[in-house]
């Protein structure tokens, strides 16, 4: 496995003085755009906040409680939209699916570039769509930090706890399968 892939984790410790150049922000957005997309339709916008600009603080203004805590520390934030179609379920599947790819590849040309990324699902959807005039035919769907770790010993303890905890995931012959579901891939 490659070891960008293999050394993503979704911290939550950033530097809060940690900054992040245009240069850099592009080439992660760049990352997104270039993501592999059904039937070439592009749906994936993107609303980009760089810590201390008017953006920044409006996207940090619809965080949740559980990321309100440490998100505002990211040197960026990307609200990342997609195409809403509510009357067609199949490219409605498939707009998630463009962001969900578009996402993935930001996180590892952010990692790349010495950042780390992670998505959030915790934010006011309806708040963003407010505070951004999204239009109706665009659905807010996840909201990226983009930081620089920071020096565990700087960060709160609740935050340092859970940046620490070992990363797990299921084991490969309970999640792939092959010739029925069940028997794992790669067993006789």
């Amino acid at each position: 496995m490659h070891e960008l892939i293999e050394g993503r984790w979704s911290a939550r410790g950033y530097d809060q003085d940690a900054t992040i150049s245009t240069d850099d922000v592009t080439s992660i957005l760049e990352a997104g755009r270039w993501a592999p997309t059904w039937g070439r339709v592009q749906p994936v916008r993107f609303v980009v906040g760089v810590r201390g600009d008017a953006t920044f603080g409006k996207l940090t203004d619809a965080l949740t409680r559980g990321n309100a805590g440490w998100a505002p520390a990211s040197a960026a934030l990307v609200l990342v939209c997609t195409a809403a179609e509510p009357d067609d379920e199949k490219a409605r599947t498939y707009a998630t699916v463009d962001t969900g790819l578009a996402v993935a590849q930001m996180i590892l040309q952010a990692a790349n570039l010495g950042f780390n990324g992670h998505p959030m699902a915790g934010f006011d959807p309806e708040r963003v769509r407010e505070l951004f005039a999204i239009p109706d035919d665009r659905r807010p769907l996840v909201l990226l930090g983009i930081g620089k770790l920071a020096d565990p010993a700087t960060v709160a303890p609740e935050i340092r706890e859970r940046d620490e905890r070992p990363r797990t995931r299921l084991p490969l012959d309970e999640v792939a399968f092959s010739e029925t579901w069940g028997h794992a891939f790669g067993s006789p």
